[in-house]
């Protein structure tokens, strides 16, 4: 019986996507919108039907509708095309705003949980003591190898008020920390100068491409022109992306006009994105920071930068996205967010893999990696500074 009714819900879960694609054929490409019969809905709808009439226990609708679109992304077999309910569409909008409540990092993939790429200046990770470069391998007990970087993060984060037990590996060492969730205001951009053999330089960093990211960042580049700085390290380390429309003004901040990307798909018309022909830093030297979490569109704006050569890059190669998505809300609150396109830089190299693979990324003109054991130091940052002073 338990193998009988995992088999049931399993095909209940490729019907009712069925069902629920045919009526919102509308959001397919046009070559998928005709493979959808009425023939074919009729049948999911009785298959529904009798699941819903015959099935051991209840299973109420809303249920059935998100497991069903769940399992029918997850069967893209695409790392990146996910099905958002209602709370994990609120939660990413708040995201894509800079806004969410959590403990304060950023995170990456790790083989048995999640590398702290970021912890922000007075966020609960910092007062706990996390540092860049720890594992969280358990939160509340729950081990995080295994499972996706979505329901990983989500076990970290919460309501605000609330706490979360994070068991953390620091080179051999596991530690426990207990982290009080907040309202986390995510810094997009953080200025700094720095003086080294005399020249005076600016280190500007972004931390995600959210909607208004460029006009805090042209704020910070317009200080830095005015303080008539000799040169600018622009760190995009551990900046996973964000909206495509923010990479064009991002780039366009230092390029004074011609192509930053293209983007192509099979159901949306190619685009090519360019300068906006008012750049902030016309002349002023230019090195980004790049790591292994550099990706989509900090690669994008990187990789504009070194094709068009405004700028060398420093650091490790990135993380190698080539596709984009596109958001598609749903009826029920959710969302699709599924791959719809490849974008190109102006070289018409692609970044990713074979299909939605992850790729080779970018490879920095001049490679150094930081030494996890020296806290106080950054190497990547040093070595950006010396090649403006070159």
């Amino acid at each position: 019986m338990p193998r009988l009714a995992a088999a049931l819900v399993a095909v209940v879960v490729v019907l009712f996507a069925g069902m629920w694609l045919g009526g919102h054929s509308n959001v397919l490409p046009d070559g998928l919108q005709d493979l959808v019969t009425d023939d074919e809905v009729a049948t999911v709808n009785d298959a529904l039907a009798r699941v819903e009439d015959d099935f051991y226990r209840e299973v109420t609708g809303p249920e059935l509708a998100d497991d069903a679109i769940r399992g029918a992304v997850r069967g893209l077999d695409d790392r990146f095309s996910k099905y958002l309910d209602a709370k994990d569409y609120r939660s990413f909008r708040d995201q894509t705003n800079a806004r969410f409540s959590g403990i304060g990092v950023t995170v990456s993939p790790a083989k048995d949980g999640l590398r702290i790429g970021t912890v922000y200046a007075k966020s609960p990770a910092r007062k706990a003591g996390l540092r860049k470069g720890d594992v969280i391998v358990a939160a509340d007990g729950q081990r995080l190898a295994g499972k996706s970087q979505d329901a990983a993060t989500g076990l970290i984060k919460g309501p605000r008020g609330t706490a979360v037990t994070l068991t953390v590996r620091r080179g051999r060492k596991e530690l426990r920390k207990r982290v009080e969730r907040a309202q986390i205001s995510i810094p997009v951009v953080a200025s700094k100068r720095r003086t080294v053999d005399g020249q005076r330089y600016a280190h500007v960093r972004l931390s995600t491409f959210s909607s208004g990211a460029h006009a805090e960042l042209y704020k910070a580049l317009r200080a830095a022109e005015k303080d008539k700085v000799a040169g600018i390290v622009f760190d995009l380390r551990a900046n996973g992306g964000g909206l495509v429309t923010e990479a064009r003004l991002v780039a366009s901040a230092f390029l004074g006009e011609g192509e930053i990307v293209t983007t192509r798909g099979r159901s949306v018309a190619e685009q090519v994105y360019r300068a906006t022909g008012d750049p902030v830093v016309r002349k002023t030297p230019v090195v980004v920071l790049v790591d292994r979490d550099t990706a989509s569109a900090s690669e994008i704006v990187a990789g504009a930068l070194q094709d068009r050569d405004r700028a060398k890059l420093v650091g490790t190669r990135t993380f190698g996205k080539g596709v984009f998505q596109s958001v598609i809300p749903l009826d029920n609150g959710g969302a699709l967010d599924i791959t719809v396109g490849q974008y190109f830089l102006p070289s018409g190299r692609n970044l990713g893999g074979k299909g939605t693979a992850r790729g080779a990324g970018l490879r920095p003109d001049v490679e150094v990696s930081d030494d996890a054991k020296t806290q106080r130091r950054d190497e990547a940052l040093e070595r950006a500074f010396a090649v403006l002073g070159a």
